[in-house]
């Protein structure tokens, strides 16, 4: 952001003082925005190196490995239930992440949550209200306010059926705000992947991050919490605003440890919500997919350093 306010400064000193041309000056500045813009989100064309690589097919004694999530941002003050009703009691996720949910929305879905032997419940009528529901093996879920009051973050420790561990992350952070900065949803971001870095346990991590994939906040995310992502050579599945998906910004994120592969990933119809639903079918099959798929960035010291800078603050 910071490079293209500098840039947009420069553009308008070209304007005074490039004579007799200033038009000229402010394309050229203009065109090198465009390309630092286009080299950030070159990974999300469908013609870059993916990351992740999938497999339509797994073999049957691996099976057990794979498990299906869903994610929504239901948006709290949507009242039309009916339709998340249909899409979970359609698609019966072994994850479910629903974020906005207050009370209403809770008691609103309680036939589909009562179909999970798992579950994590917490309403709040502030528009960051939680709800994790799970048919997997778990050994420890909840959730936790690390940086701010009433703004949980999900950390669960399960298993496929196979049992294989992994741990589980669900974000919801604060967006900036007027009068209001990133900070909140930045120190967010960067205390969930430090949990989780040092670990060698595999790991997913998803929700609305309240950021686009590739901004300096969500790369770091995802170089320190060792994450690839699946969506990079494939697209960038935007997912908000929800009427105008297809022109919008992937907000909702899904991130994985080399362990794991996929066999489908998909942005999914709109139901009533500012946002698209997100879901995915993984598996966690270990070193078959390590050896397929390409190595996480290296976090370095410097980067260890930059994610707690920004926890600090």
């Amino acid at each position: 952001m910071l490079t293209l306010i500098a840039i947009g400064v420069l553009a308008f000193g070209t304007a005074i003082f490039v004579r007799g041309h200033p038009g000229t000056g402010v394309i050229a500045i203009l065109a090198l925005a465009a390309t630092l813009q286009a080299w950030r989100v070159y990974p999300y064309f469908w013609f870059a190196p993916v990351e992740v690589e999938d497999r339509e097919e797994v073999d049957a004694g691996a099976a057990a490995s794979c498990f299906t999530v869903l994610g929504l941002n239901v948006y709290q003050h949507n009242r039309d239930y009916t339709a998340t009703q249909r899409l979970i009691d359609r698609l019966k996720p072994d994850i479910l992440l629903l974020m906005e949910t207050d009370r209403r929305w809770v008691d609103a879905l309680a036939p589909q949550l009562s179909r999970y032997r798992s579950r994590v419940l917490r309403p709040l009528e502030n528009t960051y209200g939680m709800v994790f529901a799970t048919n997997l093996p778990v050994r420890s879920a909840g959730t936790q306010n690390i940086t701010d009051q009433d703004t949980p973050t999900l950390y669960a420790r399960l298993a496929t059926r196979d049992g294989q561990p992994f741990d589980y992350i669900g974000l919801h952070p604060r967006p900036p705000l007027p009068g209001q900065d990133t900070d909140l949803r930045d120190r967010k971001i960067e205390h969930a992947a430090l949990a989780v870095g040092d670990s060698e346990v595999p790991r997913m991590a998803m929700g609305d991050f309240n950021d686009v994939a590739w901004s300096r906040t969500t790369r770091l995310f995802k170089q320190v919490g060792g994450f690839l992502d699946p969506r990079i050579g494939r697209g960038n599945y935007p997912s908000f605003p929800a009427d105008y998906a297809a022109l919008g910004w992937p907000l909702d994120q899904l991130f994985i440890s080399p362990a794991f592969t996929f066999r489908d990933l998909h942005i999914l119809e709109n139901v009533g919500s500012d946002h698209r639903p997100l879901g995915a079918t993984l598996c966690l099959i270990g070193d078959p997919a390590r050896r397929q798929n390409a190595s996480p960035d290296v976090m370095t010291p410097q980067t260890r350093r930059a994610a707690q800078s920004m926890t600090r603050h």
